[in-house]
């Protein structure tokens, strides 16, 4: 059926739902079949496991965009942090392509659909139990439903594994075994390795065996599920053949928190040296019991979890399974602050006990090393967050989410995010530990900021404040000011602004210390461009560029840069700003600062339409667009659409201005800036007189006036002037 769907050898595209009970061989077909098939998808294939049947939390749309992204080779930096945002680049990069998706074990319609291309180019397998009626109704799905195999391909299948293993056994042997794995291929493969291990036994005894086990067995038994039934108790009876040492680490991985897990968790979970569970591990995965997907990586199959999770409960004390969790969960923490200390090495220690002996965490030569780690573990820590708070091991659950702000900070996987740092913040204060407590605040609020939500923030950092306050934290009172500065900035309070800043820079002179005081001189340096006094912000800034070299921090080197680019310009000093911006972006191509550079294009094109060469701005503009809708910052592309817009007005295409300070118009009021949405309206409104001087433009200027409602300074008067001006 699934051959049918290729016609001549040229993929047609389409969306199909592979369906049927657990362990009927659903993922195994797919597979098989879009590996037989590589050949008609020159542009890939593309495979996600959304484990929609586990125990633990699927995986979310969100989440399987982001894989699928940065395997169509986006930087992490350059995926946009909204799930519309990820589904609509998704789209545009497969609008060329002929791609074959595979979405593995998907529960739900809303799992799927922001997977699905919008071309009939590609074409989109899924596999689920559920009969995801939805997608049929909706989006024209075809359902192939897989039954169980006939007596006779069971009874082949249980031949071809024992072959060379065992003499020929009986037909009617094989016939009564297939029964008793109610010709399921997962139970099928079990059965099959066992007998296979055991060459002298005759089928007839472990028949037997197995049917004693299925009269005996009880546990984990689905009402009026015969094949579920049949399939657990050959779970049990191959489980109970396994050596003691097998069977132990079998259900002590029945607790890891997260869907797979390395070597180096399997040894902490079980208590044993890596190379005894590397052996255990082989054993597992040549009794059917544990899947291996790649060098080092384990998983089971979601039925197989749940069930060694249940062995768990009943063969291993609640001590015994709450000290295997614990050592788990010491080895996530005390790894991840070692690859934190790597990843983001001028942060702020979080505060940790000294490394229990038996966590025995993973160590990284290098930065590099310590974030592929992250990578690979980036959903098991999301679950240990999860696991500690729920096994009431508070003090591991907010140091984990503590410890993942200093990575999410620079890619805002929002949902990750926000979930854990509740999670942080709850166990901290369960704790009373006011130190944890204002970490997590502070996660939070920067989380919030991130995503424009700036109420939320201000009120995150404000109980962060007061937390710091009451514990003497002076380091984390001048960082908590600090974010309400920022916060005061988005809002264009720049009075209050400029008061927090100083107040932060007053805290860090008082610690001297020297990253933060350049940190703090570069955010008084914008405040005071917004106010005017360039001259103030030239010398901050240049300050701020000078402590941030003399520690060897380029990245906010570059950012200093920016900033100081943007006084100078205003200045007239365009040679000086035109280095300052350059600089910026060699550091932004040489250290991978995609967003960054993105944004600091947008002073480039200033500059080169304030030096008359508006085609040099305008190509700018179109760069930062198209990364920031990347990235997702849609202010930012905004921004860019708008710069676009004054570069088209300076060459003398009006009504390609106006069309670009239209579509700015659209994100800015989507998004409630209000200051930059009054300076994109005036500018649609010197467009659209350019184009006819007796146009009318006084909605235009209506919408600017109540979008510029509170803003008292300098800059603010000036556009107002300018607005009224249009008349």
């Amino acid at each position: 059926m699934l051959d049918a769907v290729l016609d001549g050898g040229a993929a047609a595209g389409g969306l199909y739902v592979i369906t049927g009970t657990a362990g009927v061989g659903k993922t195994s077909l797919a597979l098989h079949w879009a590996h037989s098939v590589r050949r008609h998808f020159p542009d890939g294939q593309l495979y996600v496991n959304l484990r929609g049947y586990d125990p633990g939390v699927p995986v979310s749309a969100a989440q399987a965009l982001d894989r699928f992204l940065r395997a169509l080779g986006l930087p992490r930096e350059g995926i946009p942090s909204a799930t519309d945002d990820r589904s609509a680049l998704l789209r545009s990069l497969l609008a060329d392509r002929r791609v074959l998706l595979v979405l593995d074990n998907a529960a739900t319609v809303s799992q799927v659909r922001p997977l699905l291309p919008a071309t009939e180019r590609c074409l989109v397998l899924i596999t689920s139990r559920s009969r995801l009626s939805g997608l049929v109704a909706r989006d024209g799905a075809h359902r192939l439903l897989l039954d169980m195999l006939s007596e006779r391909d069971a009874v082949d299948l249980l031949r071809a594994v024992t072959s060379g293993y065992r003499s020929p056994d009986k037909d009617e042997d094989l016939v009564e075994l297939a029964r008793l794995c109610a010709r399921l291929p997962l139970a099928l493969r079990i059965a099959a390795e066992r007998a296979s291990s055991r060459p002298l036994m005759p089928l007839r005894e472990l028949i037997e065996d197995l049917r004693d086990e299925s009269a005996l067995w009880d546990a984990l038994t689905v009402e009026d599920d015969d094949e579920s039934d049949a399939v657990r108790t050959v779970f049990a009876w191959s489980y109970r053949a396994l050596p003691e040492q097998a069977a132990r680490l079998f259900r002590l991985l029945g607790l890891h928190p997260g869907p797979e897990f390395g070597t180096g968790a399997a040894s902490v979970l079980a208590g044993t040296s890596t190379a005894k569970t590397r052996r255990l591990l082989d054993f597992l995965v040549g009794a059917h019991v544990l899947e291996q997907h790649a060098q080092g990586r384990f998983q089971f199959h979601d039925l197989l979890r749940i069930y060694a999770a249940q062995q768990a409960v009943q063969q291993e004390t609640e001590q015994d399974r709450a000290a295997a969790l614990g050592r788990a969960l010491d080895h996530y923490l005390h790894t991840l602050a070692g690859a934190i200390a790597l990843i983001a090495p001028l942060d702020r220690p979080v505060p940790l006990e000294s490394v229990p002996p038996d966590a025995i965490p993973e160590e990284f030569a290098d930065r590099d090393g310590a974030f592929a780690w992250y990578e690979r573990e980036q959903a098991n820590l999301v679950s240990a967050v999860r696991s500690a708070a729920a096994g009431e091991r508070h003090d591991v659950a907010w140091r984990i989410a503590a410890l993942l702000r200093s990575v999410y900070v620079s890619h805002n996987p929002f949902d990750e995010w926000f979930e854990t740092a509740r999670i942080g913040l709850s166990s901290a204060r369960t704790l009373g530990d006011q130190r944890g407590e204002a970490e997590l605040l502070d996660s939070l609020g920067k989380a919030y900021l991130q995503s424009q939500q700036l109420d939320d923030a201000a009120a995150a950092h404000t109980a962060a404040l007061r937390v710091r306050r009451e514990i003497g934290d002076r380091y984390g009172e001048g960082v908590a000011t600090n974010a309400l500065g920022l916060i005061a900035w988005r809002r264009r309070a720049l009075v209050d602004a400029q008061q927090r800043f100083t107040e932060t820079l007053a805290v860090f002179d008082e610690l001297a210390d020297t990253r933060w005081q350049a940190l703090v001189r570069t955010n008084i340096g914008m405040v005071n461009y917004d106010l005017l006094d360039l001259e103030a912000s030239v010398d901050v800034l240049r300050e701020a560029v000078q402590l941030c070299e003399q520690r060897g921090d380029r990245a906010y080197t570059g950012n200093a840069l920016f900033y100081l680019a943007m006084p100078l310009r205003e200045l007239g000093e365009f040679d000086a700003a035109q280095a300052a911006i350059d600089r910026a972006l060699v550091i932004a191509e040489e250290d991978a600062l995609v967003a960054w550079g993105a944004f600091w294009l947008l002073e480039l094109a200033r500059i080169r339409r304030a030096k008359g060469d508006p085609g040099q701005a305008l190509t700018a503009c179109q760069r930062s667009a198209v990364a920031q809708r990347q990235i997702g910052d849609r202010n930012r592309e905004a921004g860019a659409l708008d710069g676009a817009g004054e570069a088209y007005r300076d060459l003398g295409r009006f009504e390609d201005a106006a069309k670009f300070h239209r579509r700015a118009i659209a994100i800015y009021r989507d998004t409630g800036d209000r200051w930059l949405l009054a300076n994109a309206l005036a500018n649609l409104a010197d467009a659209v007189r350019a184009v006819d001087a007796t146009h009318d433009t006084s909605a235009l200027v209506d919408e600017a006036t109540l979008a510029l409602r509170g803003f008292a300074d300098t800059r603010a008067s000036r556009l107002r002037l300018r607005i009224l001006g249009e008349r």
